[in-house]
């Protein structure tokens, strides 16, 4: 099976359990309905994105449903996590492209966003011999893959939260979930 759309969503939930915490970052990202199973990096080639509206529609429940997934979990009061998917798409509808997945802790969104972002399109020009350096930073290195003509599109989605402040469980995650 490869799938033919993609869309991307996030959530975060906070309770005293910790499943309990997960299920509601699921909710809150709207796909707690699926049997989620995780899968690695690859955007098949011509996988089209849509929107998380369009996408929910062409879900069932207890259908399983492949998504890559970032997710991240404190029970620490006050402290910052964050859960991110990055995404790299080549200008050839003939090649796949890369999903990468970031979570970390006392990391702003901004900052774990473009680390994702980073990653899946520093993943996809190693596959395309886009030469670079590795040390530079993001703007650079997204300019460079940009003006190449063969990276079109990179982006993110993140989700991030600081623990609830009685300790209760925070939980977040971000995702690209696939579609038949």
């Amino acid at each position: 099976m490869i799938p033919r759309y993609v869309f991307f969503t996030k959530g975060v939930g906070k309770h005293k359990e910790f499943l309990q915490s997960f299920e509601l970052a699921l909710r809150d990202a709207g796909i707690q309905a699926c049997n989620i199973v995780t899968v690695s990096s690859i955007l098949p080639p011509g996988c089209e994105i849509i929107t998380k509206e369009k996408g929910l529609t062409m879900l069932s429940p207890g259908e399983v449903t492949f998504a890559v997934m970032s997710k991240n979990s404190v029970q620490e009061p006050h402290r910052l996590i964050a859960a991110s998917v990055g995404l790299a798409v080549p200008s050839s509808k003939n090649s796949y492209g890369y999903l990468s997945e970031h979570h970390s802790f006392g990391q702003a969104a901004t900052a774990a966003g473009n680390y994702a972002e980073d990653l899946a399109a520093t993943m996809l020009a190693t596959t395309m011999g886009i030469p670079f350096d590795s040390e530079q930073a993001w703007d650079e290195k997204k300019q460079i893959f940009k003006t190449s003509g063969m990276i079109i599109k990179t982006s993110n989605i993140t989700q991030s939260a600081k623990g609830e402040k009685s300790g209760q469980w925070t939980t977040v995650l971000a995702a690209a979930v696939f579609v038949p």
